[in-house]
């Protein structure tokens, strides 16, 4: 593998764009944070190339994230340029990242490690069930709440440490209302349910942080607040979603809008640096 230089842009995107619903995340941070660094989601690509065609993708953000898409299995060689760097976590599909993880990671402490299911819908498709609640803003619903689900969500989801957490949630809390992510099913002034997206692209979302109090859990409302947000953005031309499902009660509500399985997701996010 060769370190890419913005002259290998149009190459890297236009194999992105063919595996588009395992390619988000480095499509999406490319597109807003650029390959010149300077941001925690900015990229770094490395690439082969098989006769002028780009075969394999390893991605690596400033911040230590690594998202490979290696479908020639070149494990080992792409391992060789993770050397040095601060490796804070992997995310992709399970056979890249778990080929990728055995060639010299594979004893590293982590804080998070799971397979989950990845699905993808065509919305088009979609079925958009009844209940209570509309869609509002996540600025619009009370901050105190809603913070409260992102310590859960990141505690008990993610097993995100005590130590620091009370700043990572003002901190994510901070991006969606900047980002304008995520949104909350409000029933009057009773936030029901979040639905959020955390990569998005013209064509395609990927739903992220969906949350539901366990209070609520089992009537429904995440399923509804997902469908709505998706019916938002398919009416501005996004024609598919995807994401990945933490248990098999949020899968079959997935599976209920009209969600397919694809494949399978692998995150780990590590204890300290390399």
């Amino acid at each position: 593998m060769i370190q890419a230089t913005e002259a290998d842009r149009p190459g890297i995107e236009a194999f992105l764009q063919a595996r588009l619903h395992q390619a988000m995340f480095p499509l999406s941070n490319l597109a807003d944070y650029g390959m010149a660094g300077g941001h925690e989601y900015a990229v770094r690509f490395w690439i082969t190339r098989l006769a002028s065609q780009i075969t394999d993708v390893l991605t690596v953000t400033d911040g230590g994230m690594v998202m490979p898409l290696l479908p020639s299995g070149g494990f080992a060689d792409a391992a060789i340029h993770l050397k040095g760097l601060n490796v804070t976590g992997m995310a992709g599909p399970k056979e890249d990242v778990r080929g990728l993880e055995a060639c010299g990671l594979s004893d590293r402490s982590r804080s998070f490690d799971d397979n989950e299911p990845q699905f993808l819908l065509d919305l088009a498709d979609m079925v958009v069930p009844d209940g209570p609640g509309q869609l509002v803003p996540l600025q619009a619903a009370p901050a105190k709440v809603i913070k409260s689900w992102l310590r859960d969500y990141d505690r008990n989801t993610l097993n995100a440490s005590i130590a620091g957490l009370d700043a990572q949630v003002t901190q994510t809390y901070a991006r969606y209302c900047a980002n304008e992510s995520h949104m909350v099913l409000m029933d009057g002034g009773t936030p029901l349910a979040m639905t959020g997206f955390n990569a998005r692209l013209p064509e395609i979302v990927q739903l992220g942080g969906v949350y539901t109090p366990p209070d609520l859990r089992g009537h429904g409302h995440a399923r509804r607040a997902v469908a709505l947000h998706l019916a938002q953005v398919a009416a501005k031309g996004v024609t598919q979603a995807t994401l990945f499902s933490a248990s098999a009660a949020a899968a079959r509500a997935y599976r209920a809008l009209g969600f397919m399985r694809v494949g399978t997701w692998t995150l780990i996010l590590f204890n300290g640096a390399t």
